[in-house]
């Protein structure tokens, strides 16, 4: 079964669309959607995400989003 369009081939600007059009049906995809359905959004969601970050593994972190930081709050 095909997960959609690869995702090295996309622009970075059609990536984060497609990112967020995952986001915004990820809630509804988990109380909703058949097993296999939901599985599916699952898989091309990491698919999406893991092409993000190889694109940028020098991203900005916030340090809140670190365990240190997570911890002085």
């Amino acid at each position: 079964m095909s997960t959609g369009v690869d995702p090295s081939t996309l622009t970075d600007e059609d990536l984060l669309r497609e990112l967020g059009s995952l986001y915004d049906t990820r809630l509804d995809a988990l109380r909703h959607a058949a097993v296999q359905a939901f599985g599916e959004h699952t898989k091309r969601m990491n698919l999406l995400e893991a092409e993000y970050v190889r694109r940028r593994p020098a991203r900005e972190i916030d340090p809140g989003r670190l365990r240190a930081g997570a911890r002085a709050r």
